[in-house]
């Protein structure tokens, strides 16, 4: 019985620190001596746990097309400040201030001000 319940209790305390080591670092994935900046298209917002993704489509002066995916906040924190699911319109220019990913095959920027036309920016930094 007491070997079950301290099994117990150490399955209990690992299923919960799983998620907090999950969780990362701006400097765990990004690399701040990276700085990038570009304009390019909204192609889609994922509004999903633990980071909002914008993607953001830029075309090269070849004419091929890079597909950048911008980390935004958590939803919640986002939804708090006032920003909505259609805050971002697939279609809307946008330009993109932030730092890229450590992986060179990444295309995910991290601590990004997303700038509209109008010049108001989206979970910015």
């Amino acid at each position: 019985m007491r070997t079950s319940l301290l099994s117990l209790l150490i399955a209990g305390m690992l299923f919960l620190a799983v998620p907090l080591a999950a969780h990362h670092s701006i400097a765990a994935e990004f690399d701040t001596s990276k700085p990038i900046s570009f304009t390019g298209t909204v192609k889609k917002v994922a509004w999903m746990n633990p980071h909002i993704y914008t993607h953001v489509e830029v075309k090269n002066p070849d004419g091929s097309v890079i597909e950048y995916r911008v980390e935004g906040g958590p939803p919640n924190a986002l939804y708090r400040s006032g920003w909505r699911e259609d805050t971002l319109k697939p279609g809307e220019t946008v330009k993109v201030t932030g730092i890229r990913a450590k992986s060179p095959t990444s295309m995910n920027v991290g601590q990004a001000t997303i700038t509209k036309s109008d010049g108001s920016a989206v979970y910015g930094r």
